[in-house]
């Protein structure tokens, strides 16, 4: 899966009409900072700097749908009180259909406040209902669903055993799917799995997959078992298991099996996550993608999610830059000419500012390094074009380079401020500068302006040239005269 893939993908999403039936839930946070204890309990106090409403349990599969593009709707029930018409506003803010939220005099709308401090949730706060749904409202959402299930790609179920999802209305869901030949995508809750019996796939957390096959998951062999009993009792195509810094694990019922490593990135707030996965597997199904890569969509989505404070959205342009970046770390940084051309051509395509340096980078130091930082901070990547042991040679002597190329490009290529290393043979770099185009060239402050190889070809396009000054004292010459000054006599 690609940039390109990606990003056609999104495109695609915008034409997608999707149904969520699930608990609406409304997030507060309260964000503050704790500087002393209180004099009445041993408790902090907190002083509250802002407040903020989010949608919550189902509201947040639907808000990361609607920001991924999709078109939704919500088939729900909320209570005749302000956190309920806040959740009707906030829906409307979003360009959400309401239609199929009902309202139930007799119902509290769930609302769960967080106090958060210094990057860190305090307390929680719960005010909600989990009674069963009047017999009369499940007759309400039930007809809906059979009714209007044909204008959907597909039906998801956002289970957060607040009452909306019911054996029955679960069903009539299901049942109504399968007569529109569309997929169920089912976020489930509780023990009983049977209940989600043919839908098209469950995505579960470890916790929850293990309270359901009442198998411990402890191993590869364990988690093959659990996997198994909840396939056998649902009858589900696709079960895709959550496993936190261990990645997922997606079962097929044609017997495929296939692991998905985590997304590296520091964890700050799990909560919404598997909202998060919901979201993005939708929109992968139901833009062609197959479920093993639907699949590596929604873990990149989740480890962009994990990252943010609180129940989070993700955005297509932070997945498209995820996938650019895991891409990235994948290929080689050093490439030749030929492979280097046409990727630095499609970096400058999506807006990317291409700086370009070059030299022998003999015996790497200190102020090689602060130079080449220096000159990445000027743009969004950094080429580097390395002086091969025969462009060297005739530079600077037949004792030179100390290094050879290969290792010389190999440290380079580990310093992260180098995005890409490429060897050139002449003895400038005109023409790789020619080929690049990059849109700043970059070199030491001991040159002039004037006196930079390949100015007038940066220039003769709107690029420009930039001067960095060196570190005083660090040189490859003064290392090599310090050398044998200390070890000349030995």
């Amino acid at each position: 899966m690609d940039r390109t893939t990606v990003e056609t993908l999104f495109t695609q999403a915008t034409g997608i009409r999707c149904l969520v039936v699930g608990d609406l839930m409304l997030d507060e946070y309260l964000w503050g900072k704790t500087e002393r204890i209180s004099p009445e309990a041993p408790v902090q106090i907190v002083d509250v700097l802002r407040e903020e409403l989010r949608l919550g349990g189902a509201g947040n599969v639907v808000h990361n749908l609607a920001t991924l593009g999709a078109q939704v709707s919500v088939c729900s029930v909320v209570g005749d009180d302000p956190a309920g018409c806040e959740l009707l506003e906030n829906f409307c803010r979003h360009h959400v259909d309401i239609r199929a939220i009902f309202s139930d005099a007799g119902r509290h709308t769930s609302r769960k406040t967080r106090v958060v401090a210094a990057h860190q949730q305090i307390v929680r706060i719960d005010r909600e209902s989990r009674e069963t749904l009047p017999a009369a409202v499940e007759q309400q959402l039930c007809c809906w669903i059979a009714d209007h299930a044909g204008e959907f790609r597909a039906i998801v179920l956002s289970d957060y055993g607040k009452g909306v999802l019911t054996a029955a209305v679960t069903a009539a869901a299901i049942a109504a799917a399968e007569a529109a030949g569309i997929p169920v995508l089912v976020d489930p809750k509780g023990v009983d799995y049977a209940r989600y019996t043919g839908a098209t796939v469950l995505t579960p957390n470890r916790k929850e997959a293990e309270a359901a096959s009442g198998i411990a998951i402890t191993d590869a062999e364990s988690l093959s078992r659990a996997a198994a009993e909840i396939m056998l009792t649902t009858g589900v195509q696709h079960l895709l298991i959550t496993r936190s810094e261990e990645g997922m694990s997606l079962f097929s019922n044609n017997g495929d099996v296939v692991h998905i490593p985590t997304v590296a990135q520091e964890v700050f707030d799990v909560s919404g996550a598997g909202d998060t996965v919901l979201a993005a597997l939708t929109v992968g199904i139901t833009s062609g993608l197959d479920m093993a890569d639907a699949a590596r969509l929604a873990n990149i989505a989740a480890g962009i999610a994990v990252g943010k404070l609180g129940t989070s959205i993700v955005t297509p342009q932070e997945i498209i830059d995820a996938v650019s970046r895991s891409l990235k770390e994948r290929l080689p940084k050093i490439m030749s000419r030929a492979q280097l051309v046409p990727l630095i051509a499609a970096e400058r395509s999506d807006g990317k500012r291409v700086v370009f340096t070059n030299g022998c980078f003999d015996l790497l130091h200190v102020g090689h390094v602060k130079y080449l930082q220096k000159a990445r901070s000027l743009g969004d990547l950094l080429v580097l074009g390395l002086n091969s042991d025969a462009s060297v040679r005739r530079l600077k002597g037949d004792k030179r380079p100390l290094i050879d190329q290969d290792e010389r490009a190999h440290l380079l290529a580990a310093l992260d401020c180098i995005d890409y290393v490429v060897i050139f043979d002449e003895d400038t770099p005109l023409e790789l500068i020619t080929a690049l185009k990059p849109d700043i060239l970059a070199k030491g402050g001991d040159y002039s302006i004037d006196g930079v190889v390949g100015r007038e070809v940066v220039e003769s396009y709107g690029g420009r040239v930039e001067l960095i000054t060196f570190v005083d004292g660090k040189s490859t010459t003064t290392i090599i005269e310090r050398i044998l000054e200390l070890y000349s006599a030995e």
